[in-house]
């Protein structure tokens, strides 16, 4: 790795540690600070639902300002994002009571934090484009990790220190992401390419119309996430009946966030032996097996297999879904493009919060994962016939060259 390459890559591992780590705080232990502040089960819910549904509506309309390539940069609006969760972590540090002040400020961190995921993504694409190269993979899989040893540390703390300590690591990782973002800059002596007849399509239904079977592939990707969310935020009704705990739960998250690593940092060799499709479809696939393999498990060993195939199910999908985006969508929709994936996700978790809780109650966890195992099937379906109707002159992921039928 050249001095200059490892210079550029350095800095944006820190940005996504240093982002996901955050994550762990604001998403992964929600309940916990929540729940030590008043809240109920069901406004932690209602709290968790309303940043989701915000983050979905904000995330395109933010991407849709930046790609219009004016002040708001990739850059600019990181380091606003960064400063808005640096100063509502600070306010919910000094703020010890009032439930209503404490869900705005919540929600609003919360949705922020979602909204600024694909720009942070969608960054990467506009400095290496600038030369400034960086290894994404390494610094995607590394933020992972970042947020499998967060997480477990900060467990600790919480039993050691209190549930304040949330807020303190949060404020020292954002302080650090803003210090770097801060002199993260692309040289001065870059020029970026004219756009010539490239038009942005802010609109929605001009996006859909423009990449219809994108769309519909993040249609299918909404099924794969349901699943994956089902999964993550019901992991433990689904290991009690198997004889699993807190502990092995534990286990089982660091698993799934420890394996991501590997596929995210070999992403370029694995790319070049596949197409961006068929390892999206593999990715698909691998998130059917991984939710039939929780369905079958009798005991905790089936489960940690489970969790294992991430490496081969999210890990994949992240990587290889940005760079297909980005290869196969026009400049001025770039970000819009990283936006609507990242939508997918969170549409994904607010499906499977509405229903699979319900489903819970009725039924229990083995009738939730059939459900599930049928939605991922059934967004397979879909994924399949939207990536089979996708124009491209190559199969090679990094030399796509025309756009969505």
């Amino acid at each position: 790795m050249s001095q200059t390459k490892k210079f550029w890559t350095l800095r944006y591992i820190i940005i996504n540690a240093t982002y996901f780590a955050v994550y762990s705080g604001i998403h992964a232990y929600a309940s916990v600070f929540l729940l030590e502040k008043g809240f109920s089960n069901t406004l932690i819910g209602i709290t968790l639902a309303l940043a989701n549904v915000l983050s979905v509506i904000f995330q395109p309309l933010v991407a849709g300002l930046i790609d219009k390539q004016g002040k708001l940069t990739n850059r600019n609006v990181s380091m606003a994002s960064t400063a808005l969760l640096l100063a509502g972590s600070v306010l919910l540090l000094i703020i010890k009571n009032g439930i209503v002040v404490i869900f705005i400020i919540f929600a609003l961190i919360y949705m922020v934090q979602m909204v600024y995921q694909p720009i942070l993504t969608a960054m990467y694409f506009e400095y290496e484009a600038a030369g400034c190269h960086i290894y994404f993979g390494l610094a995607r899989g590394l933020g992972s990790v970042g947020f499998a040893i967060t997480s477990v540390f900060t467990g600790m703390a919480i039993g050691r220190f209190g549930v304040s300590i949330l807020m303190i690591l949060d404020i020292i990782f954002l302080t650090v992401a803003l210090i770097v973002l801060y002199f993260f800059k692309k040289p001065s002596a870059v020029v970026s390419k004219p756009a010539g007849t490239e038009v942005a399509h802010n609109n929605l239904f001009s996006f859909i119309k423009t990449y219809p079977s994108f769309m519909l592939f993040v249609v299918g990707a909404v099924c794969f996430f349901f699943a994956h969310n089902a999964i993550n935020d019901y992991m433990i009704q689904i290991i009690t009946p198997l004889g699993g705990t807190e502990a092995s739960m534990g286990t089982a998250v660091f698993i799934a966030a420890l394996l991501e690593l590997p596929t995210m940092a070999l992403i370029d060799k694995i790319m070049k032996k596949a197409s961006c499709r068929n390892l999206l479809l593999f990715a698909g696939a691998a998130f059917f097996v991984k939710t039939l393999l929780m369905l079958l498990a009798p005991n905790m060993v089936l489960v940690y297999i489970s969790q294992a195939m991430q490496m081969f199910a999210y890990a994949l999908f992240i990587p290889v879904s940005a760079y297909f985006v980005n290869q196969t969508m026009e400049r001025f929709d770039q970000v819009k493009g990283q936006a609507y994936i990242n939508c997918s996700i969170t549409l994904g978790g607010v499906f499977s919060s509405l229903i699979c809780g319900r489903l819970l109650d009725i039924k229990g966890p083995h009738f939730m994962l059939i459900v599930s195992l049928v939605v991922t099937a059934i967004g397979l379906v879909i994924a399949f016939f939207a990536l089979k109707i996708w124009r491209g002159k190559s199969d090679s992921c990094g030399n796509i060259e025309e756009k969505s039928s």
